[in-house]
């Protein structure tokens, strides 16, 4: 199979096939990177036109699943052709869970799936987000009154990896956003016990930027 064909299949198959088993409905269609993102915000001049093809699935409720599913596509095509590691691209996709449709989820996604893209070509400082990576966003997660103010990357609880294309695998790497309190108790301890608590409080991974801080213990 050449590299065009590869690319082709492997994101037919990502988005035809393994989204729709995973979230039934994907939506009206993908939200793409542009350049307003990637050089307004990001400060990017030269710009891979195939990066404009990278975006973002808002996808609604489906059967037994109630809650909002937002999930980047692109991250894992095989520009190059295959992985001589196995990975299909840079091995990730990102995905955030809300309790409802939510725009500042959308904005979000659409922000991370654009770092994670610069940081794997290194235009940004750092390497590429991995699991329990972690930071301050320095504004509410909702950009209102959420007292969510951290993010730490963990991953995907419901969409356990890892996903096999015919170019490679890749895996689901899920946002949740923390107080700033539940940040810190992650960095003294440790993000999977955060993880566990939020968990059994109901607070993840599905998220609800109107909640609370949670109490958590060591």
């Amino acid at each position: 199979m050449d590299d065009d064909t590869l690319l082709e299949r492997s994101w037919e198959i990502r988005e035809e096939t393994l989204y729709k088993q995973h979230f039934g409905d994907t939506g009206p269609g993908i939200y793409p990177l542009d350049m307003d993102l990637l050089r307004g915000v990001f400060q990017q001049e030269d710009i891979d036109p195939r990066w404009l093809h990278v975006g973002v699935f808002a996808c609604p409720p489906h059967g037994e699943r109630r809650h909002w599913v937002y999930v980047s596509s692109g991250l894992s095509n095989p520009w190059e052709g295959a992985h001589e590691d196995g990975d299909s691209g840079f091995g990730v996709e990102l995905l955030l869970e809300t309790r409802d449709e939510a725009p500042w989820a959308l904005t979000t996604l659409r922000w991370f799936t654009a770092y994670q893209l610069l940081l794997c070509h290194s235009r940004m400082p750092g390497g590429p987000l991995a699991p329990w990576h972690r930071l301050k966003l320095g504004m509410p997660v909702d950009r209102a009154e959420s007292e969510l103010q951290a993010m730490v990357f963990i991953p995907s609880p419901h969409f356990p990896g890892p996903q096999q294309l015919p170019s490679g695998r890749f895996d689901f790497l899920q946002l949740l956003p923390l107080t700033l309190d539940e940040h810190a108790f992650g960095r003294e301890h440790d993000f999977e016990t955060v993880l566990a608590q939020l968990t059994a409080a109901g607070a993840a991974p599905v998220v609800d930027p109107q909640r609370g801080g949670i109490d958590l213990a060591p």
